[in-house]
This record gives structure tokens, sequence and C-alpha cells, in this order.
């Protein structure tokens, strides 16, 4: 069974399940599952090749009240693989009272000042608790059968193994089916982001080993995935080079099923212990607050964008750019955020192209302290069934104002009017925008708009393609002239036709 198959039928188990209610919720359940499934074949992995590995589940310490309880091992393996292994109440109460208890209050201990081997261990131990207890902050037992938590059980054992590498690259396929499957995905701007795009944005960026790279909207972390794999795929050769990519990636998610589907994701991709991941909202802390220790390399995101912020986020910013707009405050976020010389590839609406106000003054200090070298224009339906919102991509370099900027129209696939489950966009696609990147010239596809004319229009970067091939529409006047000529003709025919009816009928008489 497929991956994606084997997703769906755990989906079925759980609408039999009366206490998951809808969509969000039977995912949550799936998403904690996979968690630990995932974590236990991880470590399958690292108990091989680490020395003095540890799992933080085993031995597991809690509070509960005044009493410290203690469990001894919590692992996958334990209490989930065997698939004739514990089921019903049994199971039911191991998960309400002991599992969820023990994870949910787990005591990483205090931390550890790294000097040696057993200090580097320890402190392993210490993190993988803190993710582990992090993970589990938001995470809910939603199931009231303990004999339908065993045939989810046993799917989840049987079916994945992300030992496998095959395995590990259709995940992300499975979170988009996963995402999808969130009835109300897109009512608070939320969208995922296609991995063909994610791709296209990454290798423009060509983030390196040693820059800090960050996704302030990260959600399931599709650009530091893609990320991951650029800079592993092109640089690490060692050990610890392999060791530097795990600390050069950071991000954060404000909703806590998002937060629990990255962190799964990184482990995934090898990121074993993705303390660089939090759940938090990036917006709510005040931007003067930001200092140098804070700043970053390379931005890669989607920020959410149609929704509006809780009330109070827009104080964290300075009065002339205060906007319960989501996309607009990531905007400004960005641009403080970044090192000078630092990159961006920023997903943003049309809206944050030709909107005033609040956004004309964005738009103006980004020309002014950014160089907005290139927009994408993406086609309609890149984020279909959530949204036919037009969208571009902004890709711009902290530390130059901007002296011009190039446009390039990203067209459709021949053949395709939209995109679609069964014709998604393929980063194939991207060729041509990447053969035109190093060596620039005006094309059909392609046009450059220098600042002076942007300041004419008010910064309204909304610029229509000037060399886009034109219909060969004739004059009004000569269509009209034309079709008045067509129409005489036809009446003379009809004439004509009636003429020689007329006199047809007249010799049968």
């Amino acid at each position: 069974m497929s991956l994606s198959a084997t997703v769906k039928s755990i989906q079925d188990i759980m609408r039999k399940d009366v206490g998951v209610d809808g969509d969000a919720q039977r995912i949550g359940q799936l998403v904690w599952l996979f968690f630990l499934k995932i974590w236990d074949d991880r470590e399958q992995e690292l108990e091989l090749i680490e020395d003095g590995f540890q799992s933080p589940l085993v031995n597991v310490r809690w509070n509960e009240g005044s009493e410290e309880q203690v469990a001894e091992d919590l692992r996958w393996r334990t209490w989930a693989a065997d698939p004739e292994g514990m089921t019903g109440d049994g199971l039911l109460e191991f998960l309400n009272d002991t599992l969820f208890p023990a994870l949910k209050n787990l005591d990483p201990g205090p931390r550890v000042d790294v000097r040696d081997d057993a200090s580097r261990a320890a402190d392993a131990l210490h993190r993988r608790k803190a993710l582990v207890r992090s993970v589990f902050d938001d995470a809910y037992q939603y199931m009231k059968s303990g004999t339908l938590v065993r045939q989810v059980v046993n799917k989840v054992q049987s079916g994945i193994n992300f030992n496998d590498s095959k395995s590990r690259h259709l995940f992300g396929d499975v979170y988009e089916q996963v995402l999808q499957g969130l009835q109300g995905a897109g009512n608070a701007g939320e969208y995922y982001t296609p991995r063909a795009l994610t791709q296209f944005a990454v290798d423009m960026i060509q983030p390196k080993l040693g820059e800090k790279i960050f996704d302030p909207a990260c959600g399931t972390g599709g650009f530091l995935t893609c990320s991951i794999e650029h800079i592993r795929s092109n640089e690490v050769k060692t050990a610890e080079q392999e060791q530097e990519l795990h600390s050069c990636i950071h991000g954060v998610e404000k909703k806590p099923l998002p937060h629990l589907l990255c962190t799964t994701n990184m482990i995934v991709h090898g990121i074993d212990v993705p303390t660089g991941v939090r759940h938090d909202n990036t917006l709510s802390r005040p931007l003067r607050d930001i200092t140098a220790k804070d700043r970053v390399d390379v931005v890669v995101t989607n920020p959410p964008f149609g929704g509006m912020e809780e009330d109070g986020i827009e104080n964290n910013f300075p009065t002339e750019f205060r906007t319960r707009e989501t996309a607009d405050l990531f905007l400004v976020l960005i641009m403080e955020l970044l090192k000078p010389g630092g990159r961006a590839a920023v997903v943003l609406p049309d809206g944050t192209l030709f909107g005033e106000g609040v956004k004309t003054r964005i738009k103006e200090r980004l020309l002014g302290e950014c160089n907005l070298h290139t927009i994408v224009r993406l086609p309609k339906g890149v984020f279909s069934p959530y949204t036919s919102i037009n969208t571009n991509v902004l890709f711009f370099e902290k530390g130059h104002p901007t002296e011009e900027v190039w446009y390039y129209e990203h067209p459709y696939p021949e053949g395709y009017k939209s995109y679609s489950k069964t014709k998604p966009m393929r980063i194939e696609e991207f060729e041509p925008e990447k053969a035109w990147w190093t060596d620039r010239q005006e094309t059909e596809r392609a046009w450059r708009v220098d600042l002076a004319q942007i300041r004419e229009r008010a910064y309204n970067l909304d610029i229509k393609n000037p060399n886009a091939p034109e219909d060969n529409h004739e004059d009004p006047d000569v269509l009209l002239a034309r079709f008045n000529k067509q129409r005489e003709a036809s009446f003379a025919i009809r004439e004509e036709l009636r003429d020689v009816l007329a006199a047809a009928l007249e010799s049968v008489d």
C-alpha cells in the first residue's frame, strides 16, 4: 500500500471513532502518531552510529501533583510495534494516563555546558527531551476506542518506514494530502506552497553552509526542507559540515498543528533535534527589540496573506507601518531581520504591489533599503483550491537601494489553462527563468522598469508586461464598415433567393 493510501485508510478508521470530531482533530491525532513512529525509526539509526546514545523516552520522569512519576520505556517499539500488543481499554488507559502526561510534563533537566564527550551526550539528551515536550505541549489524544486506536497504530507501523529513503521523499506529498484535508485551510491566509515554487525560490537564493537561514512563517517547513536539500547536495561532505547545517536552519510557526508537522518534517530530513524551529508568533516581538544577534543571512518564506493579525500586534511596529494586514507586517519584519547583504525570496499577493497608504510607505522603504532586483509574476491558480489570489515572488538583497526592477511573467505550461491535482506546478517549468537569470535580456516574458518610473507611479509595482504579444485587433471603424458591407451582401442574397423561390412557385401554378 502506498504512503498516500495508508494515510487515507487511517483517516477512514478514525471516522468511526466518536471522540474524533472533524478533519482537524483527525489530522492532529495522525501527526503525533507519525511523530512517535518517525522518532523511533530515527533513534534506531542513532543507536548504531552515535556513541552513548540515550533516548529521551526511556526512564521518563515527570511530576503529577507533588509526586514524581517514572515510566521505564515509552518508545514506539515498546507499546505500538507489536500488532497483537496492547489494545482496547488497556491501550486507551496507557495513552491517557501515562504516555500523554509523561510527554507533556517531561522534565528535560538543567542545561549542560559541553566540555567533553560525556557532557556532549548529556546536552543532546537535554535538547531531545525539550523537543519532545514542546511537540506534545499542544498534542491531544482524541480517540475513545482503544480497539480503533490499535487499528490505526498497526496501519502506521506496517505502512510507514522512515528508514527508507523513498518514504522520506514521499512524506512531502503526504503533508499536502493532510493539509488539503483541512476544510478551513485557507481561512486565515494559510496556504500550502507548491514544492516546485519553494525549490525555485531556494535555487535562486542559493543558501550557503554557515549562513543563518530563516522562515518566519514556516508552516510545515517546505522552504526549510528545500534549503536543507540544496545545501546538503552542494556543500556537505563531512559529518562536521552536516552538524553545521543543522545549526543553520531556523523557523517559527504560530499554529500548533503546522509546527508539529514542521518538526516532524525536519526529523524526516535528517535534522535530529530541530530546536531551531519554534512554536511562536514572529510578529509578537517589538521591532525595536531586534538586535544584531537576531539578524539572518537568508529569508525564504510565504507569509500568510489575506488574513488579519490580532489586535495590538501592529503596535510592535513603527507608527508609519502599522496595519493588521499580515503580509505587510511580515515584509517590514523581513527587512529588519536581514543582515546587510542578506537575501530574501518572499511570496506576496498582487495587493502588496498595487496597494496604497501603508503599503506605499512599506514599498518606499523596501526600495530605499534593499535592491528589489526581481519580481516573478505567477499565473492564477498556483494556490488553488485555497485561493485564486494572484501572487508573486519578490527577490531582494539588503544594503543597496533599488535602481531597477526586472519582471518575469511565469506562463502556464503548454496545454494548461490552470493547475490542478492532476496537473500540478512542476520545477521543470522554471528552467526558462533559470536560464534567463544570469544574463538578463528583455523578452516576451521579461521586462525592466527603472526606479524613476516606479516613483512616478507612486510606488505601484503592479506593472503589466509591455512586451507581451498583442492580438491583432483592427480599428473599430474598419471592423464596423466590414460588418455593414457583409450584412448588405447577405440582404442581397436573401432578396435574390426570395425572388427565385417566388418564380418557382408561380411556375407550379
